[in-house]
This record gives structure tokens, C-alpha cells and sequence, in this order.
């Protein structure tokens, strides 16, 4: 998932990346990212912008990504 921030009088607009082993788990955590933002005061949210897109690629394997830890 890429997620993108801008605020006023910022540089450049700063992002993070998350990578999940399916789109649909993607889906959820941008969903909840969202929804976190969305609770976020009205004062933070006029000052910040925020979007995030999950994005699919191939890739190589990442070690541990698929680990369920069980």
C-alpha cells in the first residue's frame, strides 16, 4: 500500500509504503487507515491531506511475508 501525505507549506509531499501478501489484506488496512484519519480532529485533518492506494506487483519473495508465526 502506498500511502501519500500533504500539508500546507510542506516541501514535497511525504509517503510511506506497507506491503501485504494479498490484495483484499491491502484492502482492509487501507480501509482502516482511513477510517483512523477520518476520526482524527477536524483541526488535523484541515492542515493534512491523505490518500493511499494499494498497488499490485510482481515481486521477488520477500522472506517472513507469509509467516503466520504459528
Amino acid at each position: 500500500m502506498l500511502v501519500l501525505f500533504s500539508m500546507p507549506n510542506a516541501p514535497s509531499v511525504k509517503y510511506n509504503g506497507f506491503i501485504y501478501p494479498s490484495e483484499e489484506e491491502c484492502m482492509v488496512a487501507r480501509y482502516e487507515l482511513h477510517e483512523a484519519y477520518n476520526n482524527r480532529p477536524t483541526e488535523y485533518k484541515s492542515a493534512t491531506n491523505m490518500n493511499s492506494y494499494c498497488v499490485a506487483f510482481d515481486s521477488f519473495p520477500i522472506a517472513g511475508l507469509n509467516n503466520t508465526g504459528a
